[in-house]
């Protein structure tokens, strides 16, 4: 039974958590639209740290003694990701001690110091500068705990060579977004700026010597987590209703029925393009593989010039939100949406991604980024790309990333009240409302239920089944690069590109690439629930519209709300 002396109790800690958050991680307070900390710099010493995590252990003493059932539904469903965010915290601090083997996190902050500061126009330019000038003046001190934190011999190679070619990217931030603006200030702060952008290339110069003369000869870390530190990860990464076997299981099931599926499209497509062609009765797995490789090949001959991948990411976009509009599927919001290149700083990891405002940065625009294709690559390399990224597949990817998929997703959730729900929010509800929405747009028609285009939304989803199993494989049953290309190229048809991206991906990264999948699994055992109890009053549009509603809290938490079932 809800308490208002619980409920207060629990606004008033909920408060006090965000304020603290803000102060003590100042780079993501920028983030969030909390300017009050913009020429801050997150503390990453020793007492920084420790600072931190006295902090998060007084909240969760607090949050440990009000008693869950005396709390609202919706209280309820704050403090458990609460509770599940504080818990994961300590869990990084104290026992996988990523402050210790990941370079990355280090210059994903002091570029993002910059960076958010920069890309959207939440204040006047002037304030803006002085506060991008104050925190390059800090940065040096950031690198500089850095290089006293990190351990080479705990630090993966891998980690080192793709900091050694990110760090760089520190600077074109400035180059890129600062001085071309520096004309439009008055004389006495453009050269308060430049002094401070000598300050940070000296800094980032500096940093880059340590790199390739100290961390990269020595780095000497293993890039698996190993079992026991990956389940724990796993289960506040995703804070899902399945298990990991569950999620293993289920990915090898759905394995095998997808590339059914494809089969049987791909059939289709080759009927269509080669009418005299002899498909046998009763094709065995290697038949059906080389007839699956063969329709596809018709996709992947219809693809953008190596110039071109924004403006077909843009044409796409376009196209996408013209198709849901028609059939109106779900509400679209008027918040602008931008199609970008990827700054440098953030290029190796993923090929895109969706930059939505701060929850407290209202009517500022959203980012669909897009990796370009790297200079270096030869015509081979570049080839390998396009063909996966084909046209087809850049349909899929605006889907993904922006509609109906992250940025309608992300406009939606930041019309939740709830500011500690906006800042935690769920990225297993995330990615698997946005590879749902691929499977949706798919099925209500969409490029007139082109079989090529289905063929190709079966192959995406492939992906997203294999990033789960390569996760899953990598961290807790040490598979071998061998092992990781033959599930991405032989069993989910992936360009020798972007499986070699994803080997790189999954060194990199942990617990995150299964969301894709884990979050369409959950996605769809709500769908199918609503519909069971609606039944003929099920409406698509009202049943979207409502499980965006609710801010983007893990899956499972919209579940109880919606279907009215125990908040788990």
């Amino acid at each position: 039974m809800p308490s208002q002396n619980a409920n207060v109790a629990f606004a008033n800690l909920s408060k006090r958590w965000l304020d603290g958050l803000m102060r003590l991680s100042p780079i993501s307070a920028t983030r969030y639209g909390d300017h009050r900390f913009d020429d801050e710099v997150d503390e990453l010493s020793a007492n920084g740290r420790a600072a931190r995590t006295t902090f998060d252990r007084g909240i969760l003493a607090e949050l440990q003694a009000i008693d869950m059932a005396h709390l609202t539904r919706e209280n309820q469903v704050d403090a458990r990701i609460l509770r599940n965010e504080l818990q994961s915290g300590l869990f990084n601090e104290e026992s996988l001690q990523e402050w210790r083997s990941d370079p990355l996190l280090y210059n994903r902050l002091a570029g993002d110091s910059i960076y958010n500061l920069m890309v959207r126009e939440f204040a006047p330019l002037s304030i803006r500068m002085r506060a991008a000038a104050a925190r390059m003046h800090k940065i040096p001190a950031l690198l500089a705990q850095a290089r006293a934190n990190l351990d080479p011999a705990q630090v993966p190679q891998v980690h080192a060579e793709t900091v050694a070619k990110q760090n760089q990217g520190i600077t074109s931030i400035v180059d890129d977004l600062v001085t071309p603006l520096l004309s439009e200030l008055p004389l006495a702060e453009q050269e308060s700026v430049k002094l401070a952008i000598g300050v940070l290339r000296a800094a980032v110069t500096e940093h880059q010597e340590w790199i390739d003369t100290v961390l990269v000869p020595a780095a000497r870390g293993d890039f698996r987590l190993g079992r026991a530190l990956y389940m724990q990860k796993l289960v506040y990464a995703l804070d899902s209703s399945l298990s990991a076997e569950e999620i293993r299981a289920r990915a090898e099931r759905e394995l095998k029925r997808v590339r059914g599926e494809m089969f049987k499209l791909a059939v289709q497509v080759l009927k269509q393009k080669q009418p005299t062609l002899a498909v046998p009765a009763q094709a065995d797995e290697n038949q059906q593989q080389k007839l699956i490789e063969a329709a596809l090949e018709y996709a992947y001959s219809d693809r953008p010039a190596r110039n071109q991948v924004v403006e077909v990411a843009k044409q796409t976009l376009v196209q996408a939100t013209d198709f849901v509009r028609q059939k109106d599927l779900v509400t679209v919001p008027t918040d602008p949406v931008k199609v970008i290149l990827m700054p440098e700083f953030q290029r190796g990891v993923a090929v895109a991604y969706c930059d939505s405002p701060g929850p407290l940065d209202k009517g500022q625009a959203t980012y669909y980024a897009i990796s370009p294709i790297p200079d270096d690559w030869t015509d081979e390399q570049s080839d390998s790309f396009l063909r996966e990224y084909n046209t087809r597949m850049m349909h899929l990817l605006s889907i993904h990333e922006a509609m109906p998929g992250h940025y309608l997703e992300g406009a939606h959730s930041a019309e939740h009240p709830s500011l500690l729900r906006a800042v935690l929010r769920s990225g297993l509800f995330a990615e698997g409302w946005a590879v749902y929405t691929e499977q949706m747009l798919t099925a209500e028609g969409y490029l007139d239920g082109d079989p090529l285009f289905r063929l190709v939304q079966a192959k995406f989803y492939l992906r997203a089944i294999a990033n789960a199993l390569l996760d899953y494989g990598v961290h807790a049953q040490g598979w071998e690069r061998e092992r990781a290309m033959d599930l991405m190229v032989r069993q989910t048809f992936q360009q020798e590109r972007e499986a070699a991206g994803k080997w790189t991906r999954a060194q990199l990264t942990s617990a995150q690439l299964p969301t894709y999948f884990v979050g369409l699994q959950e996605q769809w055992d709500l769908r199918h629930a609503m519909q069971a109890q609606q039944g003929v009053g099920f409406s698509l549009k009202r049943y979207h519209d409502q499980v965006l509603s609710y801010g983007a809290p893990a899956t499972k938490y919209v579940r109880a709300l919606m279907l009215d079932e125990a908040i788990p």
